[in-house]
This record gives C-alpha cells, structure tokens and sequence, in this order.
C-alpha cells in the first residue's frame, strides 16, 4: 500500500503542471456533471419546490409505472425515438462511407474540394434554417414538392397534415445534415493507408471496385465500428432541436414524431419534474446498456477492438 501511494505522490510530483492543467476542468466536470447526479432523487418522488429534492414525497417507481402505462405515450415515444435513430444510423453508415469513398476516387483536386465543401456546408446549418428549407419544399401552396407533383398530373399533398410522411423526412434530414460531417472522418482515415497495398491490388489485376470492396471498406471497419458505437449509445435519445426546428409545435404530426427528448420537454411542463426525470433516467440507463452490450458485441466482430 505504501509503495502504491509513493508511486502516486511521486507521479503526482512529476507531471504537477499537467496536474494543475487539468484543475479547472475537473472542476467543471464534478459541478456539472457528478453533484447533478443528486437530482436523480426526484424520479423517485413527488417533487414539489416547498419541500425541496429530499423533502418532496417518496412515491418509489410510480413514476416509472405511468411512463410504461396504457394513459401514458411511454410506448409510442420509445417507437419513434428508435425508429428515427435506428434508421438514420443505418444511412448514417452508408451515405458517409459512400461519400468518403466516391471523394477519395476523385483525381481533379480543384473540383474535389468544391465537391468537400458543398457536403460539408449542410453541418453548419442550424435545425431551424434546416426546417425553413423544407417549409419551402413541402408548403401546401407554395412548395416545390406540390409544384412537381402537379407538374406531372398527381393531386398535391397536404404535407404538414399528413403525419405519415414525416418520419422519413426527419431520417433523411438528418442523414442529409451530418453525412458532408462524417464523411470527413472517413477521409481523414483513409488518408492513412497504404498506398503500395492499392498499387499491388491493382498490378494483380484487381479493378476500382474490387479495391473498394476488399482494402478500403475492410480498411475502414474500425472507424466505422467506433462511430457506430457512440451513435448506439445514443440510440434512445432524439434530436429536440431538430424535431422542433422542422416540425416545432404542429399537433397534427405529433404523435408521429415526439421522441423521448421533446417528450420529457412537454412533460416537465404539464406533469412535473418527477415525472420528466423518471423519464431522463430511464433513457440513460437504455444508453448505458445498449452501448455496453453493442461493444461487447464489436469486440468479437473485430478481433477483440472495441471502443473500451
């Protein structure tokens, strides 16, 4: 023991500017992100502000119990958070990954970088020039969608009274914001492979394709597999921002796009902070897991790599 406590002053001792570099933000991180794990209490009360956190009523799981209820969207809200994500992390795959590789392929440097930088642009956009942008595709009188519709003799489509449709506009959405974005981690990694790897593939008469299928996405699998990984933990979370910046308080389309996020929103508002943070609670505990079981899972698909 004694040893081990050497060893830690003496660490300690030699690496003290670093230490001390590290000061302020460990401070930020214990303030904001470890003392807020005492409000995790209210999920298990009847929180009310006169009797504070500790002193509200406890209720146990009654809370939890509602959320899971027939009265409640518990069910509803857990569908469509997983849908949307499930899906858009799928075409967040295989759109950035196609991307990176048709990028890659490309010879003429000047109209490479155009080609980047017009992908990349959809990531500065915020969720709410986002939602104007596809106001002006989808608006009932005015919208390109209709306009093209009617252009080929169909009957125009009332898009924002239709709640069918608005799942997949989300997807795509978001797929469409964030794949310029990833893309560029996947270039980025690319970047460093082996170029005599492709110059042998292609002297054994392999073709683009073959070299595409058989070095570079194999190449790319641990990439692919680390931000698969973090997007997995973050499966039962949905995007608030985007989900109010393109739908905002429609209550046509709300039953098919309210996710978990916008939900606990709604619900600390008519319900209570309990209620709101029973439901933050359990979202969280689902993140943990899922990402502990989806690396367990990588792991063994990837000789043992996973992402801790």
């Amino acid at each position: 023991m004694g040893s081990v406590v050497k060893g830690f002053l003496h660490e300690i001792k030699k690496n003290r500017i670093l230490y001390l570099m590290c000061v302020p933000a460990l401070i930020v991180l214990i303030m904001f992100s470890y003392i807020p794990f005492a409000g995790v209490w209210m999920a298990f009360t009847d929180f009310n502000v006169v009797d504070g956190i500790f002193g509200s009523k406890f209720v146990g799981l009654d809370n939890f119990k509602f959320f899971f209820s027939e009265n409640s969207m518990g069910w509803k809200v857990i569908y469509n958070t997983l849908y949307i994500n499930f899906f858009g992390l799928i075409l967040g795959i295989v759109v950035p990954v196609s991307i990176a590789v048709l990028l890659q392929e490309i010879r003429h440097k000047a109209y490479k970088k155009i080609a980047q930088s017009m992908m990349f642009f959809p990531y500065f956009l915020s969720w709410v020039v986002v939602g104007a942008i596809l106001y002006g595709i989808f608006s009932t009188d005015v919208g390109v969608a209709n306009n093209i519709l009617e252009f080929f003799g169909a009957e125009p489509i009332r898009w924002y009274s239709e709640p069918k449709y608005w799942k997949w506009i989300i997807i795509l959405s978001s797929v469409w914001k964030w794949s310029g974005y990833n893309s560029i981690i996947y270039l980025a990694a690319m970047s460093n492979f082996d170029g005599s790897l492709y110059e042998a593939a292609k002297v054994d008469g392999a073709s683009k394709l073959q070299r595409i299928f058989y070095l570079t996405v194999p190449m790319l699998k641990p990439t692919i597999i680390v931000l698969t990984l973090l997007s997995v933990g973050r499966i039962f979370y949905g995007d608030f921002g985007m989900i109010y910046g393109i739908v905002g308080n429609n209550p046509v389309l709300a039953d098919e796009v309210t996710v978990i996020d916008t939900y606990v929103y709604q619900s600390m508002r008519t319900l209570g902070f309990s209620y709101a943070t029973a439901i933050g609670l359990f979202q969280s505990l689902m993140g943990l897991i899922l990402i502990t079981a989806a690396n367990q899972s990588a792991k063994k698909i990837n000789d043992g790599e996973g992402l801790f």
